[in-house]
């Protein structure tokens, strides 16, 4: 199993950044690729921006030169920089790890972004 614990999430005005977190642990050597999603109520979760094991990523275009994914892999965990955040951007923000063992998700985190 893999287990997956974001963090970082927060209220923020409009054009500001926050950093999101996630920390993976347990079978970490079965994943394959990793990646943010969001979720805004009465709407499907939807992706963010993923990357590969060879480092690849890959942006929703509405996140493109905004947002940025990097990893740590001596501390297993995942970095989302959100930049230039706007009120779209708010909602519950969840870590996916994509493994040979299954696919898992992190709790979610909140992001709110005021106009």
């Amino acid at each position: 199993q893999v287990q997956l614990v974001e963090s970082g999430g927060g209220l923020v005005q409009a054009g500001g950044s926050l950093r999101l977190s996630c920390a993976a642990s347990g079978s970490i050597f079965s994943i394959v690729s990793m990646g943010w999603y969001r979720q805004v109520p009465g709407k499907q979760r939807e992706l963010v921006v993923g990357i590969t094991g060879g480092g690849s990523a890959y942006y929703t275009d509405t996140v493109k030169g905004r947002f940025t994914i990097s990893r740590d892999n001596a501390r297993n965990t995942v970095y989302l920089q959100m930049n230039t955040l706007e009120p779209e951007d708010t909602a519950v923000y969840y870590c996916d790890a994509d493994s040979v063992i299954g696919n898992y998700w992190g709790q979610g985190t909140q992001v709110t972004v005021s106009s």
